[in-house]
């Protein structure tokens, strides 16, 4: 993902999300050295993007979204996958996310990657009535190698 990027990013995010990331959310990120990446189909179109944030052996996901009209797809079983991959080769032995309680979807293609429920972060979220609880997810990417995993 590079600043040029942006634009197209933020409109994405925008019309996936009811409380998306700003622009400075993206800005901040690349300026942090997040590792970011958008993810585009033949068509040169980007159809998704994610960030990560990498601390020790700990790699953040902090935000990975596909275009709503390309939900579906498999678009985010790759974008994962090309994540655990890079982020094995950073030396990371585990990933963390939060996802909102409701994004039942997205809980779904985490645990058919192998991430497991850590714990609920009460009132994480902005939410239409007051706040939304965040399910803490994580991914034991040690474990991936004993069990044949990615």
């Amino acid at each position: 993902m590079l600043n040029e990027d942006l634009h197209e990013v933020l409109q994405i995010e925008q019309s996936a999300n009811q409380f998306p990331w700003s622009l400075k959310n993206f800005s901040d990120s690349l300026d942090a050295g997040h590792h970011a990446w958008v993810y585009s189909d033949s068509y040169d179109v980007i159809v998704g993007y994610a960030i990560v944030q990498l601390v020790m052996d700990e790699a953040h996901l902090l935000n990975l979204c596909v275009r709503p009209d390309m939900q579906g797809q498999g678009y985010g079983h790759r974008i994962l996958e090309h994540i655990i991959e890079h982020v094995k080769t950073r030396a990371a032995t585990l990933i963390v996310l939060e996802v909102r309680r409701s994004n039942i979807r997205a809980q779904r293609l985490y645990e058919q990657m192998g991430f497991n429920e850590i714990a609920v972060r009460r009132g994480y979220y902005p939410a239409q009535q007051g706040r939304e609880d965040a399910i803490l997810m994580g991914l034991d990417l040690s474990m991936l190698s004993i069990f044949g995993g990615l």
